[in-house]
Order: C-alpha cells, then sequence, then structure tokens
C-alpha cells in the first residue's frame, strides 16, 4: 500500500547547519500494516512522515502510495490518499465551525466542499454513533463550536474525521503527546479499535516506547535518518522495553541509557 525508495532529505545543504534527515530509506507497508515509529529527536522519523504527507519535497527517491507514484505531488493532491492527525490539537478542524459541520466537511472530502445542501438528520444519528466510541460526550455536542472543545476532544475528533472517507495511509504524528495520560490512552485505544475496524495502513510516530511496543503489528526504529530495527510478529509481541533499548545498541553502537531526549519509555 505504501512504498518508499531510496529517500533522501538534507536540510540546509552546503552550510554549516547541514542536517542529513533522510538516507536512503527504503520502506513498505502492506495493505493494513499498522506501524509505529520511534527514534530520538533528529532520527528522520517526523521528516519522513513529512516526506509521505508532501510538507517538502525530497532531495531523492521515490514514493508511492497503492501503486500510484505521489513523489512529485503536493501535499493537497495527496489528500485523496492520505488521513492525518497532527500533534497539535489545534490543527485539522476548523475552530469556528460546529462539531457536526467538521463532520460534514470530512464526509464530502474529495467533493465539492459546501454545505449548502444541509447535513441530514441521518448522517448526525452517524456522527452520534461514531462519537459515542470515545467516550468523552461528543456525541451529546454536535452544535458545538470545536473551538470550545479540550485538546483531547479535539484530536479524537481530528481522528474520526481524518478516517471518515477511509485513507489509503493514516498518518499519526504523534498524536496523544500534547494530551493528558488518561485522554491520550483513550485516544489510543480509540485509534487502535478504528485502524483494525477498517483494516486502514497506519503510519503512527511516536516518543514513547511502551505504546510503540503496545500498539500496531510492526515498529520501526529510526536513528540518523535510517531505520535501524524493523520489528513484526512474535518478536514484537513479545517485545520489553529493555529489550528494545538493547537491539538499538547492539543495531547502532550507541548507549541509550539515561539519554531522556531519546525515547520515552514511561
Amino acid at each position: 500500500m505504501l512504498s518508499v525508495s531510496n529517500l533522501h532529505k538534507t536540510f540546509n545543504p552546503g552550510t554549516v547547519n547541514e542536517k542529513i534527515a533522510l538516507n536512503g530509506v527504503d520502506l513498505e507497508l502492506k495493505d493494513g500494516d499498522f506501524v509505529t515509529v520511534i527514534g530520538s529527536n533528529g532520527a528522520g522519523k517526523s521528516t519522513l512522515l513529512n516526506a509521505i504527507a508532501g510538507v517538502w519535497p525530497v532531495d531523492e527517491g521515490s514514493i508511492e502510495i497503492d501503486g500510484d507514484n505521489i513523489t512529485g505531488l503536493p501535499d493537497f493532491k495527496r489528500a485523496k490518499y492520505i488521513g492525518r492527525v497532527f500533534q497539535d490539537p489545534m490543527m485539522g478542524t476548523a475552530a469556528d465551525m460546529w462539531i457536526e459541520e467538521n463532520l460534514a466537511l470530512a464526509t464530502r472530502r474529495g467533493q465539492s466542499r459546501t454545505l449548502k445542501t444541509g447535513i441530514t438528520n441521518k448522517e448526525r444519528e452517524e456522527y452520534k454513533e461514531l462519537l459515542k466510541e470515545f467516550d468523552l460526550g461528543l456525541e451529546s455536542r454536535l452544535t458545538t463550536k470545536v473551538g470550545l472543545l479540550s485538546g483531547g476532544q479535539r484530536q479524537a475528533l481530528t481522528l474520526l474525521m481524518a478516517t471518515l472517507i477511509k485513507p489509503k495511509v493514516l498518518l499519526l504524528d504523534e498524536h496523544t503527546a500534547a494530551l493528558d495520560p488518561k485522554t491520550a490512552k483513550k485516544v489510543l485505544e480509540v485509534t487502535e479499535q478504528i485502524v483494525n475496524k477498517y483494516n486502514l495502513t497506519t503510519f503512527m510516530v511516536t516518543h514513547n516506547m511502551r505504546d510503540a511496543i503496545a500498539y500496531g503489528n510492526r515498529l520501526i526504529m529510526m536513528n540518523e535518518g535510517e531505520i535501524v530495527l524493523d520489528i513484526s510478529g512474535d518478536e514484537k509481541k513479545n517485545l520489553t522495553v529493555s529489550d528494545l533499548m538493547k537491539k538499538f545498541e547492539v543495531a547502532t553502537g550507541t548507549e541509550i541509557v539515561n539519554d531522556d531526549a531519546l525515547l520515552n519509555s514511561k
């Protein structure tokens, strides 16, 4: 479903601030793969996600989704392929519009985006049922402006909007990092439910090792712009935080104990 081949990206090339963010990354995601991606700050995980999303062009390599080469497409032309949830809960929704209006816009993705035809009662009932799964009280607040919601409620809504029309690839950019632990856990649980329900090919960047291990069927670790670990199957099911740290050290020859900036195991 997603194929990344020999991807390179360097920021500020030829200057003292030159940074190689992606160094020949190759990655294949099968239909329905739920991949968690972890690594230190600057490891390249967010750069890889943004390259797939089309936030910036890559220097070399190709990106294909479901057999279509999207490497040269701007981000807005990738919308028919990609659903995305950002780290910032304030992104991905229209703050001055009601919950039901935001959902209606997401439902009409790829169509003429107008609310002139109105939101049907059938749609409202469908929205209520979907929102109930979050257990955040949103199903009774369809005419509440999104800007009045808490960060967790808004992030849950963004997740639902990103998946109302099944995307080819769902990109989750540390989408629970700004939430309190209880709400983050709930959003992750519902994320897993939605991914499994619709068999979504999902690429989830996280800083939390426990979340990376607990969710998805495959775990990728990046370091210095390269994929250094790719773990799946029974190996991932039986993985512990200690195992993961040891595997990283073997793969890179780098000690990560006491490096709080590298990985969060809380």
